[in-house]
């Protein structure tokens, strides 16, 4: 997600930032404003009388090299689904599903029926009609073998059949109370694409030329170089909480794939774009100084950057080599060392702005001394002549497939220096990404490393149950491979209740195990860096996603 979440799950390289902190509702001033203090939900820069026209430029890191967000799980949908798509319903600022496509909705009392109706007047930018058939299309879509959904699919899961009451009335049946359902239903990757578009189009066509409802429409595509939009004319339905009706104020988005940090930085300052994701966290005291850019750094819902074990081979199936390595680490002085002040040290599985995160968990702290007792206990007593430790005449040693990208994180070589220290050979093999998606799903690593990011605490059993282990039928995200029956048991009581107390216990108690079990360990809190120019007004946090909505943004003449 978020980890993100494109071919370079096995080890994300994007740069991200620190935790946000308290929330306002009132815009900031344009001139040298630090928006690190602004949580979700905010409009940023939002002072001054709106102007139309103008192309905003933006640069993001790197192409999904697909557009339909069902089909892929790339956290550029974050804010490409915002350009494109809308959703049935929206997050307001404390994180509460709210009114967008679905005006309200009614839950049964067993969980299992979701009753939602829908607003009138909507249309897809093809022509096809917004109505209770469109939403069943897209679900139906979301769950085709043929879309190959790693994300959107995989989010509805406990979704049956719908039965349409009317043309704006739909009865939505789950298997079973699955209480992150609405949550889900306001990310991007479940943006509402063109029934027509959907019936017409092979997959491969969706993928370059999706058909949403959204305030902008997709006018062309070239992978891996950008992709351009167009206003919607005639859009009248944003989510009610933007507090604004009617048209885009930007004539359109142009949208280019910089995958370098530098180029990207350096673009956004040199006034070639007016917005850019991921800026390098060293560039961060620079935009912040700067009297013509705004910055943002807002903390995300979801697992934190985490480096995860495969528990299912040696040497990592042995938990006290797991422990032992994460004792080797001195997590503070990697985020130290990579976060230039923009990061926050992770405290547990789930960052500390999801519901339900625990602050009594404990992680294991920096011991050497400790890691070498485990490592003895667990066998590991002689060692070669570089000093890596041996058992029975074998090196141990940890492979670490990483994608080859534009910038490799230099997390992995501090990491690799770190545990090096008590005898653990990391070997960190850069190869292509389609390489690594395949070695992910094979299980063929012994170190991942990544960000997950949702907007529900239901990660937890996206990353660690059981059902997420990747296979022939599943494309999982239980990167770790770990199998807990008590975690199962809590994960899945934790879905089929929207009890708070009894979340919090549930949801707590996972945390806890985690702890215990060591699938791995979290480094830093997940969140967005990016910034755009003061000239940009009315730049809005989305709360689903912690990344820029540009509905109703506006350039200043």
């Amino acid at each position: 997600m978020s980890i993100r979440k494109s071919a370079r799950l096995l080890a994300v390289t994007a740069v991200v930032g620190l935790l946000a902190a308290c929330a306002t509702t009132d815009g900031t001033s344009a001139a040298n404003a630090d928006s690190s203090a602004r949580t979700a939900g905010s409009a940023l820069n939002a002072e001054g009388t709106p102007a139309d026209g103008g192309t905003l430029n933006l640069s993001m890191s790197a192409d999904p090299l697909c557009l339909d967000p069902h089909a892929i799980s790339s956290d550029v949908e974050q804010i490409f689904g915002r350009i494109l798509t809308d959703n049935l319903v929206y997050l307001d600022k404390d994180g509460n599903p709210s009114p967008w496509l679905a005006e309200k909705w009614e839950i049964s009392p067993d969980g299992k029926t979701y009753t939602f109706h829908l607003r009138t007047g909507v249309t897809f930018s093809d022509g096809a009609v917004f109505d209770a058939q469109a939403v069943v299309t897209n679900f139906e879509h979301m769950l085709d073998p043929d879309t190959r959904s790693p994300l959107a699919g995989p989010y509805i899961a406990p979704y049956v059949d719908s039965k349409i009451i009317d043309a704006q009335t739909l009865e939505v049946h789950l298997q079973q109370p699955y209480s992150p359902f609405l949550d889900v239903l306001a990310q991007g990757w479940l943006g509402l694409l063109s029934p027509k578009a959907i019936k017409e189009s092979t997959p491969a066509q969706l993928c370059e030329k999706p058909v949403g409802s959204g305030p902008f429409v997709l006018t062309g595509y070239t992978k891996t170089q950008g992709a351009t939009f167009v206003k919607r004319q005639g859009y009248t339905w944003a989510p009610p909480l933007l507090g604004a009706t009617g048209q885009p104020h930007l004539d359109g988005i142009n949208v280019s794939w910089v995958g370098q940090d530098a180029v990207r930085f350096n673009s956004l300052t040199s006034g070639q774009y007016q917005a850019t994701g991921y800026v390098p966290a060293q560039n961060a005291a620079a935009v912040k100084a700067s009297t013509g850019l705004v910055y943002s750094n807002v903390n995300r819902i979801g697992l934190p950057y985490t480096i995860e074990f495969n528990t299912t081979r040696a040497p990592f199936d042995d938990i006290k080599v797991r422990q032992a390595f994460v004792a080797a680490v001195n997590r503070e002085a990697v985020v130290k060392t990579v976060g230039f002040g923009e990061r926050q040290l992770a405290t547990s599985f789930v960052d500390r702005v999801t519901k339900y995160y625990d602050p009594t968990v404990t992680l294991p702290g920096f011991d050497v001394k400790r890691a070498n007792e485990l490592l003895d206990q667990a066998g590991w007593t002689a060692k070669d002549a570089e000093g890596y430790r041996t058992k029975g005449g074998k090196q141990l040693i940890v492979q670490w497939p990483v994608g080859q990208t534009a910038t490799i994180s230099p997390i992995f070589d501090l990491i690799q220096a770190q545990v090096k220290a008590v005898g653990i050979k990391v070997n960190i093999e850069l190869i292509p990404s389609a390489q690594l998606t395949t070695r992910r799903y094979d299980g063929d690593y012994d170190l991942s490393a990544g960000v997950w990011h949702t907007n529900t605490p239901d990660v937890l059993y996206i990353k660690y149950a059981t059902f997420s282990i990747p296979n022939k039928a599943r494309l999982g995200q239980n990167t770790s491979h770990l199998s807990d029956p008590q975690l199962d048991g809590w994960l899945d009581q934790a879905r089929q209740t929207t009890d708070k107390v009894q979340l919090a216990d549930l949801y707590g108690k996972v945390q806890h195990r985690l702890a215990e079990l060591t699938p791995g360990f979290p480094v830093y809190d997940n969140s967005v860096l990016w910034a755009f120019s003061s000239k940009l007004h009315n730049v809005v946090v989305d709360t689903s996603h912690g990344t820029p909505y540009f509905a109703y943004a506006w350039l200043e003449k």
